[in-house]
């Protein structure tokens, strides 16, 4: 009888062998048991016949899913890529690779669950009949057609919709997705600027190269038109039938891109990303996969869409460490960007005004094709960067005299300013006047911020809640006051110093729901707010034409960091920050609110631009033997006990060290993490770094079963990150 190889969703490195009456053609679904629980796996393999002699008791399938594959050759190879180089099972890549309603086994379908007005919900919106003004809204919103469950379940809460449900005025129906699917022969909705000398040269590069796999990096300044780089490049792709796959780091630049791509072109552009609904997201993966779509953009698992047929990936802000999974299955998208170009053969653009060093170091070394934009587009001046000394002044509302003058000088100018503070809350800290203890939070060993609006405190590293306390747990004192500044309180104090100008604040307490971020933006642009306050949440590729100032506070313990990649990440942010200023006629200035002023990051940053301090801490690099010029792995183990995680991480290095020296390995540790304790839990890691790439996944593997067999590996929770961009 046939036996069949199943990738099974469990958390062992190995594929299991099933029987059936007929072979199961590789990339289809099965169910089978396992122990006593019956799961959905993916057929990765099947051999011809089993062997009398073996003595083994093969378990059958018990189902199988589907009729055709689901999943091409591209998919199954970066699945086995996958495995290979995260060293992670292949059944749980599978798992990371599927849509959830496939992985939960459900059907292809091709409609959607809506909700829609009856009969009795038309009369009451017509006479007004509902007195709730969020049901009115939300029937309002059903009032010309169907609207899919996921939008309004974002939109509305479970008890407005309960309530209309329970009164019979809305109910649920399935709807089909009508698409275009003739997008080839698309017309050109509007007229494309002309584009600059530099545009020019960077768009013929990639053209020219016609549909062959070469991976460009396109560094252009903030503002220096990328994205109509990435308009240009993708109109002959359409044109020819093919379809491209466009990966944004963040949410909130969803709309902004998709709304630009579809007034161009004229299309339906899929939309993939974590605030859709399961349904809605399956639908878009199916409509790729059979090529009715011929733009796809999305966040990072967008990667894994199947596409009928490929012809360019674009990878925007390439450098964002939100494409960098953080648990289970630690790929980074824009890696795995790279494997599936070469896979499928197609060009691949990677897109920054602030390019990690790795890809960066790349295109110096000839790897991948440089293509740069020096200048704004429209000729737009270049942000000048400036720091203010803080030190010995009195802060109001956290500025300095000085830079309140110059923000009040360009908002009597009728421009927006735009002030970056990177922590939300009121305060990051909550003390006791009389004897100094701290409100900690007990998971984490780490204090409570205080967020006034809801009147609680809240830890930012587990997420646990708690009321505001009347006295101090230590001495009973009824002196409690906060500490630092948050950007609540930012928002307050910036009231009270500018009580005519209308003020927003966007961090993710602010921005919470699907189109909230999106509201906000539109009524920035339109004007409505003269001072921004928010986080990094603002300093990610927005357009805000009437921003001339930005002003950056509290960001020396950026300087000072244990991380080596800090750095970078600090010039990126700021130059990121930076680009947010003067991009339309007005010049832009930035100031950087300090302690350090003298800092060499801040001096170099502001006297010789990212560009320069790239490629200095590119040699910084390479003296020290760190990424890119070597490879890192970090096994994180955490625990109740802090014993037992140190205890087992020796045990670990020891495993490694007795091969270190076959593949000139290095290991650092145990150390702890930059957050030491979560949760309850404390947290340890090891790094093991080669000089080789291949070196050190040889060092792994010759060794990690070694390390699986350890007594203590079942007692800790642990895991493998390969390439890691982050040691908190």
């Amino acid at each position: 009888m046939p036996v069949v190889d199943v990738a099974v969703p469990v958390p062992l490195k190995q594929s299991f062998s099933y029987l059936h009456d007929t072979p199961v053609a590789t990339g289809v679904r099965v169910k089978v048991p396992f122990g006593n629980r019956t799961l959905i796996g993916v057929v990765i393999g099947n051999i011809e016949a089993q062997t009398e002699d073996t003595g083994l008791k093969l378990k059958s399938v018990t189902e199988v899913l589907d009729e055709v594959p689901l999943f091409d050759t591209t998919l199954i190879t970066l699945a086995n890529w996958l495995a290979k180089y995260y060293h992670h099972p292949i059944g749980e890549v599978w798992s990371t690779l599927m849509p959830v309603r496939l992985r939960k086994g459900m059907p292809l379908t091709d409609k959607l669950d809506a909700f829609t007005l009856t009969e009795a919900g038309q009369d009451a919106l017509v006479q007004s009949l509902v007195r709730g003004k969020k049901q009115q809204l939300c029937l309002a919103s059903l009032a010309d057609e169907p609207v899919e469950e996921g939008e309004i379940k974002q939109r509305f809460s479970p008890a407005v919709i309960k309530a209309l449900s329970e009164k019979a005025l809305i109910q649920t129906v399935q709807i089909k997705q009508e698409i275009q699917t003739d997008w080839a022969s698309y017309t050109l909705q509007e007229t494309p600027p002309v584009a600059s000398t530099e545009q020019a040269v960077a768009i013929a590069g990639v053209n020219q190269n016609g549909t062959e796999f070469r991976t460009f990096l396109l560094e252009g300044v903030t503002g220096s038109g990328k994205t109509e780089v990435y308009l240009q490049v993708i109109a002959p792709v359409l044109k020819a039938n093919r379809q491209v796959l466009i990966l944004v780091p963040e949410i909130g630049l969803t709309p902004q891109t998709v709304g630009r791509f579809e007034r161009r072109f004229g299309i339906k552009v899929g939309v993939l990303h974590s605030q859709m609904s399961d349904l809605a997201r399956l639908q878009v993966w199916q409509q790729s996969r059979r090529g009715e779509l011929g733009i796809v953009i999305g966040t990072r698992s967008a990667i894994f869409t199947p596409m009928a047929r490929p012809g360019m990936i674009i990878v925007d802000e390439e450098h964002d460490e939100s494409f960098k999974q953080q648990d289970g299955l630690r790929y980074h998208a824009r890696d795995l960007a790279v494997k599936r170009a070469q896979t499928e053969n197609v060009p691949l653009l990677l897109g920054s005004a602030t390019p990690s060093l790795e890809s960066l170091n790349n295109a110096l070394a000839k790897r991948y094709t440089h293509l740069q934009l020096s200048e704004r587009a429209g000729g737009a001046s270049h942000t000048q960067l400036k720091v203010l000394d803080s030190r010995d002044q009195p802060l109001q509302a956290g500025i300095a005299p000085g830079l309140l003058s110059v923000m009040r000088s360009h908002l009597q100018q009728g421009n927006q300013v735009l002030v970056f503070l990177n922590r939300r809350g009121y305060a990051p800290a909550v003390l006791c006047h009389h004897c100094g203890q701290t409100v900690d939070c007990k998971s984490c060993e780490r204090p409570f911020t205080y967020h006034k609006s809801q009147g609680r405190l809240q830890c930012h590293h587990c997420g646990a809640s708690k009321r505001m306390p009347n006295q101090c747990s230590a001495c009973h004192s009824t002196s409690l006051q906060t500490s630092g500044l948050g950007t609540e309180q930012l928002e307050q104090g910036l009231g009270e110093l500018f009580p005519d100008i209308k003020q927003v604040r966007i961090d993710s307490d602010a921005v919470r729901g699907k189109d909230a971020l999106v509201t906000r933006l539109d009524e920035i642009n339109a004007r409505k707010y003269q001072l921004l306050i928010g986080t990094q949440i603002l300093s990610k590729g927005h357009h805000f034409p009437h921003v001339t100032l930005v002003v950056v506070l509290d960001c020396d313990g950026a300087l000072f960091s244990a991380d080596f990649r800090a750095p970078e990440k600090f010039a990126q942010l700021i130059t990121q920050l930076a680009g947010r200023a003067g991009r339309a006629t007005k010049p832009g200035e930035m100031y950087i609110q300090t302690d350090n002023p003298g800092h060499p990051l801040l001096q170099d940053l502001i006297h010789n631009g990212f560009a320069h301090f790239a490629r200095h801490a590119l040699h910084e690099r390479q003296m020290a033997n760190l990424p890119p010029y070597s490879a890192q792995a970090v096994i994180r183990a955490e625990a109740s006990a802090a014993q037992q995680v140190h205890t087992f991480l020796q045990q670990v290095k020891q495993a490694f060290g007795d091969h270190s020296h076959q593949f000139g390995g290095y290991i650092a540790g145990p150390l702890p993490c930059l957050i030491e304790k979560r949760q309850g839990r404390f947290r340890f890691m090891l790094l093991l770094q080669c000089s080789q790439r291949a070196a050190l996944h040889n060092w792994i593997v010759s060794t990690l079963r070694q390390v699986q067999s350890l007594p203590l590996a079942t007692r800790v929770r642990w895991s493998l990150d390969i390439d890691p961009v982050d040691f908190s």
